[in-house]
């Protein structure tokens, strides 16, 4: 039996494996929507040292459009009865209150929630009525038609901003039900936060979000800033391999400074990554 509040409350960085049963997540869409395909993937993860698999069935990249809701519920629950009998910790990646009841029911353990509880008002109560862990993470866009533009000005600054209207998120999920010792909270890299500018500051800010009392997530993996960086460095035209290096630096950064979990595409590059930020941690103590 999976004891939620040592996976909440480990005193090391853990290494959250991303399962994408997609058909245009912008780096691995298509690969795995497969039932066998994903779930032998999630069992290479795993075996490769994840200690979470991330599981999601609806594209978030910027302008996607929504799955169908049965298409979705389809996946999921696919790949969780292929997943739970291996002893895998299962994070659902849904924003579908429908989505997260039934993998709950057949054997997950997390929801992760990019839209903080307020794309679908029943999410929170569903968490709450099982008593797993809740990502509560920050995002101002929807799936359907969103725009960073629109809602990528910060009026008080990207840290304190994204700060602030967690806390915010978090408190609407805490009057829903939700007990905050179920409660991650994640600062949603690239989401609302096109640029390197949006988003450094909030890794950098890492301590920012730790002193809530939360633990807190990062999800970095290939995103739009990562290439950006490495193009600033003079890296033109950034390979999935390039991507995935600095994606394991960053990794072991967030690791040094204490971040719950690490969300990756690569596990086995990140898994030596956060290695090394773990030990590092340990003796700077």
């Amino acid at each position: 039996m999976i004891n939620l509040q040592s996976i909440r409350n480990a005193d090391h960085t853990l290494v959250m494996g991303v399962l994408n049963i997609t058909e245009d997540s912008f780096s691995d869409g298509g690969l795995w929507l497969d039932p066998n395909a994903a779930a032998a993937h999630g069992r290479d993860m795993m075996a490769c040292g994840a200690d979470i698999i991330d599981v999601g069935a609806e594209s978030t990249r910027p302008g996607a459009t929504r799955v169908a809701e049965t298409d979705e519920l389809a996946r999921i629950t696919g790949a969780v009865k292929a997943l739970v009998p291996a002893g895998a910790t299962l994070s659902i990646d849904t924003t579908r209150a429908s989505v997260a009841a039934a993998a709950l029911e057949n054997g997950a353990q997390i929801v992760n929630d990019v839209s903080g509880g307020t794309l679908d008002a029943r999410l929170p109560h569903v968490v709450a009525e099982h008593d797993c862990l809740y990502i509560v993470q920050h995002w101002r866009g929807w799936l359907a038609g969103s725009s960073d533009a629109d809602t990528s000005r910060y009026e008080h600054g990207v840290l304190a901003d994204v700060r602030d209207e967690l806390m915010r998120q978090v408190d609407a999920v805490l009057e829903a039900g939700v007990r905050p010792e179920r409660v991650i909270i994640d600062p949603g890299l690239g989401f609302s936060k096109p640029g390197i500018e949006h988003n450094m500051p909030l890794l950098a800010g890492l301590e920012t979000f730790r002193a809530t009392g939360y633990p807190v997530l990062i999800g970095q993996s290939r995103k739009r800033f990562v290439s950006a960086v490495l193009g600033e460095a003079g890296v033109t035209e950034p390979s999935m391999d390039d991507r995935d290096n600095a994606t394991a630096a960053i990794s072991a950064l967030c690791a040094e400074h204490g971040a719950w979990a690490v969300r990756v595409h690569d596990v086995p590059r990140t898994r030596a990554a956060v290695a090394i930020g773990n030990t590092w941690r340990s003796y700077a103590q």
